[in-house]
């Protein structure tokens, strides 16, 4: 099993963190709090490590990995030809949840970066994480501490339950306060594209590059990525998942058909919906519910954004262990944070996505 050592989130031990950091120079593996998720990180420039990395997540080859810096003067030793823009967001969002795609130097292995001719790099916020990058003196990269394409961990005991012996040291600072990965823009495109939603919204983006816009694209896996988070397949549970998105009167009315029916067919039905949702659904299944055949699980309100963002991946991987045969999910109003948790979910859902 992986060594453990339970640090403070704001005030990390000293010896804890020499410790890690000297672990990352040894070509191990240790997983990390961010402000987003755990990271399971490697020296980056250590291609046996990246190699052990992948290997322990299951990750294809693919999808590139995001590298962490302790702070943006060490941008110009991984990227080359950084534009102005990047430096104003830099200035603005980090330490932050946003990841800047950029052209890379040769330095950078191309097994980090699925060898394409990018890489992207973020400075995090986490107390712990800028500790470690300090105490390792070199870029860590770092995609989730989990299994390849299983929800995200949001807490160390998420990290050991989908790694176990695959990572060398565990620095375990709590919950993480964000909760789901940061904003990935690809700054290497023009205008300026968002590759994945995250802790950075949108709408923030825009006030610094007016011109970014925000798509999504589906990859296949057998191609080269241009960021983590690309394929239709992620953060996905065990259990097969649909999505339900649109107002809640009609989602409630929606979902509460499709649970009698699911029950009807003999499944037991797990439903994983904000607050809200869940009190207008409860009346509505209460007899199948009394029987038995429904699990719910709350993430979060929408009337508190950042809140359904937080609790996301810790609901889904709970209600995930339960013995249900298949979930039904709630999706947030995709503004703000919201179109993060909708983006994970949609993947998480494998597009399988029902409007009401």
């Amino acid at each position: 099993m992986a060594r453990i050592l339970v640090v403070d989130p704001v005030h990390p031990d000293p010896q804890a963190i020499a410790s890690a950091g000297e672990e990352i120079r040894r070509g191990r593996l240790v997983a990390f709090p961010t402000e987003t998720v755990y990271g399971l990180g490697a020296h980056a420039f250590d291609t046996a490590a990246i190699e052990r990395l992948f290997q322990a997540k299951g990750r294809p080859a693919t999808d590139p990995m995001i590298v962490h810096i302790a702070s943006v003067s060490q941008l110009d030793a991984l990227a080359q030809a950084v534009p102005a823009a990047a430096r104003d967001l830099a200035l603005a969002f980090w330490p932050g949840p946003l990841t800047l795609v950029l052209s890379k130097r040769h330095v950078v292995p191309d097994s980090v970066t699925a060898g394409r001719p990018t890489v992207g790099v973020r400075v995090p916020a986490h107390p712990v994480a800028l500790a470690l990058l300090h105490s390792a003196g070199v870029p860590i990269a770092a995609p989730s501490a989990n299994r390849f394409s299983r929800p995200s961990p949001t807490s160390a005991a998420h990290v050991l339950a989908d790694l176990q012996d695959a990572v060398d040291l565990v620095l375990d600072a709590g919950a993480t306060p964000i909760g789901v990965e940061s904003t990935v823009l690809d700054l290497t495109m023009s205008p300026p594209v968002v590759r994945r939603p995250g802790g950075v919204t949108l709408e923030r983006l825009l006030e610094v590059v007016p011109t970014v816009m925000s798509r999504a694209d589906v990859y296949a896996d057998e191609t080269p990525q241009p960021a983590p988070g690309q394929l239709l397949r992620h953060y996905a549970p065990q259990h097969p998942l649909t999505l339900y998105v649109g107002t809640v009167d009609h989602l409630a009315l929606r979902l509460s058909e499709d649970v009698r029916s699911t029950v009807a067919r003999g499944l037991k039905v797990g439903v994983l919906a904000p607050a809200e949702d869940l009190v207008l659904l409860a009346p509505r299944v209460a007899a199948v519910a009394a029987a038995g055949r429904v699990v719910t699980r709350r993430y979060g309100a929408r009337r508190d954004p950042p809140e359904s963002a937080r609790d996301l991946f810790r609901a889904l991987r709970e209600l995930d262990a339960e013995d249900v045969d298949v979930i039904l999910a709630v999706g947030p109003e995709p503004e703000g944070i919201g179109a993060a948790v909708i983006d994970r979910l949609t993947r998480a859902a494998e597009g399988r996505v029902v409007r009401a």
